[in-house]
């Protein structure tokens, strides 16, 4: 019997070496590549874009009280950014087709009064924060633009320098471009149509709300 078990203990020694001999070998410390990491974005560089949007404003006569002006915009802008730490310092220029107009008729002009805008242009300084590819910022500066304002038989048409002031978000979508979103509260002040408007002294404000998209390319 004791013959037996001592066989049967020997043939299962020589198993488990013949098993040991055939599985692979232990895995040695291999060496592991370091994650790749983006490099942080830059929003340094001089950049152009397309942008439109609408508006919603105000214009005030003197003869014809207040009314409301709505329209649509669009245009391009250019522009330099520098970047020193998270804090982004920029200068931005744009100039806007604009269909922004509004019309009345009160006791002070029973014929109707219309006011519209042609076109728009800023002059702008951005102030901005990175946060990695996303940018919210504050931008304020000069405006300038058209004020027509006619009646039947008569009107008016000044172009006027103004202030405008602003907040926006921009993104970094792929490549060299980005997309923004913003809002600009554009005052282009008043200007005396008078006679034309068939008044000796008739006064004509424009201010407008502006709320539009654009896209980005950067160089």
């Amino acid at each position: 019997m004791k013959r037996f078990v001592l066989a049967g203990l020997g043939l299962i020694a020589l198993a488990g070496a013949a098993i040991a001999a055939d599985l692979p070998p232990a895995p040695g410390n291999y060496y592991k590549a370091p994650a790749f990491v983006p490099p942080p974005y830059s929003w340094t560089g001089f950049y152009v874009d397309v942008n439109g949007g609408g508006a919603f404003g105000q214009s005030t006569w003197d003869t014809a009280g207040s009314y409301n002006l709505t329209g649509g915009l669009v245009g391009g802008t250019a522009g330099y950014n520098y970047q020193y730490g998270q804090a982004v310092f920029g200068l931005e220029g744009d100039i806007d087709w604009s269909s922004i107009r509004g019309s009345t008729t009160t006791a002070g002009c029973p014929a109707g009064c219309t006011t519209n805008d042609s076109w728009l242009s800023t002059l702008r300084g951005r102030v901005g924060y990175a946060a990695g590819r996303f940018m919210p910022y504050i931008t304020g500066g000069g405006a300038f633009g058209n004020i027509n304002a006619s009646t039947p038989g008569g009107g008016g048409s000044i172009t006027n320098p103004g202030w405008t002031l602003g907040a926006g978000l921009e993104f970094a979508i792929a490549g060299n471009w980005t997309a923004k979103a913003e809002y600009l509260y554009v005052d282009l002040g008043k200007f005396n149509c008078g006679i034309g408007c068939g008044a000796a002294t008739d006064n004509v404000s424009f201010n407008t709300s502006l709320i539009r998209g654009g896209f980005n390319y950067r160089f």
